[in-house]
């Protein structure tokens, strides 16, 4: 994440609106992580800010390919980043 919040001061963004991304678990979730296969990880190298639209795109188009390829219940997805910044 980048240092410091986007807006200097609070008084600029008075009502927050929700988040975009509401579901942050996708697949088989009650399942623990040692019966899969495989694990798999995205990282980022450099700091970026990410928006609720971008997390929630990533997710829907992660979930729909598993789906296709893998089977409803053969994988687990989180998402772990939250958004907190208003951007």
């Amino acid at each position: 994440y980048a240092h410091g919040k986007p807006y200097p001061k609070s008084r600029f963004c008075r009502g927050v609106p929700d988040p975009k991304i509401r579901i942050f678990d996708c697949g088989k979730k009650k399942q623990p992580c040692d019966d899969f296969p495989a694990c798999a990880h995205l990282v980022v190298d450099e700091n970026q800010q990410l928006t609720s639209e971008c997390l929630e795109a990533a997710r829907i188009a992660t979930n729909k390919y598993m789906i296709t390829n893998a089977g409803r219940d053969f994988f687990h997805i989180r998402i772990r980043p939250h958004p907190y910044h208003v951007l």
